[in-house]
């Protein structure tokens, strides 16, 4: 390999480590919010794809470390995956075990990520033969995810209802535009609706502030105190098998096993039934909130490896809830990658392989250590000086700026029309991956439909 490219995915990693470490712990990211648009960004400017893949592994790693540390101090999640341990973190810190809390959960991701990466590359390898049938059926395969992740929606009825009225929203904006000559009917707009439904929560309540009577209705607070507690400074190199019990470690690794063979399901939904499934043979309150963490931290690492590993190595295809979000850009990104042609049929097993090493294994290692050691620090500094609006309009104005160049000055009002039908949708219980399924499928859908 070319040492120059070599030293890129160094720096790729190290970028995306200490970005992510920060953005982690800044309350309300959404992983596919922020990851996403920036890995698209990435491969729309160039870049080489074993870089790209090395960024964004590096960067899910070390948000995935990071964005349990609100939980344990403060009682708020990073991001959506870190939501399901809001409770147990909340009953270590009652019992005054916050540093334990972040020390277990961190830890748990370690045995996470350890325990996937070899499981995901062999999962792949057991997969690949199979690639031709899955990329022949890939419409219909993501036509039955949307129908099943609808059902273990919180809104299923809705969330079945709503399958073809938006999959004709997004063809109806695609042939307004070819019809329009905004883009050429050899073209399929994809990322920028995509970035729309990522963005969709965001837009919905901005569009809302513009609403008199809603505004009134907002509770109105002042600023919110939040009271760190002191930890004791952990010297030398954190061991997570010496911080997890025996016990802990056996069943999140586990746990980790069970989430890459479920690597096709809702993320979060798994992360919260089996963590809480695993953690039930404990009737002390401390060490079944302990138990559970660790769990659910080892689940939300091993999905979000999984999810994007097994489908990109073996298949080429976004087939998982994590490949159709954060990790999008890596199958599809036009005109750079296409599902004919990206990071899967680019790159070699043994490129995936280095690319893993690099942006896991730097990733890990920083953002561990950094979080075990200096969690209360980087809170303190994270809540004092970066708001989390400024990060979440940093990402807005990215989509519309992407929105421009994938099809002029109108697609910046489609992306809208489509964030707020999808932000709406997703308030009143319609999952994320459900929408993302339909995007995929919606011109097979349409087609079968009007055939």
């Amino acid at each position: 390999m070319d040492p120059s490219l070599l030293i890129q995915m160094i720096i790729a990693a190290l970028i995306g480590t200490v970005l992510y470490t920060i953005i982690g712990v800044v309350p309300g990211t959404d992983e596919t919010a922020v990851i996403a648009p920036v890995t698209m960004a990435i491969v729309l400017a160039g870049v080489s794809p074993i870089v790209v893949l090395t960024f964004y592994l590096s960067a899910i790693i070390a948000h995935k470390l990071s964005d349990s540390v609100p939980v344990a101090v403060a009682g708020i999640p990073g991001g959506v995956m870190a939501t399901p341990m809001v409770e147990h973190a909340m009953i270590l810190k009652k019992h005054g075990h916050s540093e334990t809390s972040i020390r277990k959960m961190i830890s748990g991701s370690v045995i996470g990520t350890l325990v996937s990466v070899p499981i995901s590359l062999l999962l792949a390898g057991a997969l690949t033969p199979f690639a031709d049938w899955f990329s022949n059926y890939a419409n219909q395969i993501l036509f039955t995810g949307a129908v099943i992740l609808a059902l273990l929606s919180k809104n299923r009825w809705l969330s079945l209802l709503i399958i073809v009225p938006f999959a004709l929203l997004i063809q109806g904006l695609r042939h307004l535009y070819w019809d329009l000559g905004v883009v050429p009917e050899n073209k399929t707009v994809f990322t920028s609706f995509f970035l729309g439904i990522t963005i969709g929560p965001i837009i919905v309540t901005l569009l809302e502030l513009l609403n008199k009577e809603k505004r009134k209705e907002l509770v109105r607070k002042d600023k919110k105190s939040v009271k760190l507690s002191k930890t004791k400074k952990q010297k030398g190199l954190p061991n997570p098998f010496k911080i997890l019990s025996i016990k802990e470690v056996i069943m999140s690794s586990i746990s980790s096993v069970i989430g890459c063979i479920t690597f096709l399901f809702s993320a979060v939904g798994i992360t919260t039934l089996v963590g809480e499934l695993m953690s039930k043979s404990e009737k002390d309150p401390v060490k079944r909130s302990s138990l559970a963490i660790a769990n659910m931290e080892s689940l939300a690492n091993s999905t979000y490896i999984a999810g994007t590993l097994i489908p990109l190595i073996a298949l080429g295809i976004p087939l998982s809830s994590v490949a159709l979000g954060p990790g999008q850009a890596l199958f599809n990104a036009p005109p750079v990658f296409t599902l004919d042609h990206n990071i899967h049929h680019i790159l070699s097993t043994w490129e995936f392989v280095l690319a893993v090493v690099i942006g896991v294994g730097i990733s890990l290692f920083i953002t561990y250590v950094l979080i075990v050691k200096y969690a209360n620090e980087i809170c303190i500094f994270v809540f004092k000086w970066i708001p989390h609006e400024a990060i979440l309009g940093l990402f807005l104005g990215l989509v519309i700026l992407l929105a421009f160049i994938d099809a002029g000055w109108i697609n910046i009002a489609g992306v809208l029309l489509v964030g707020l039908v999808s932000g709406t949708l997703h308030r009143w219980g319609v999952n994320f991956g459900v929408q993302f399924m339909i995007l995929y499928c919606a011109p097979w859908l349409i087609s079968v439909i009007a055939g």
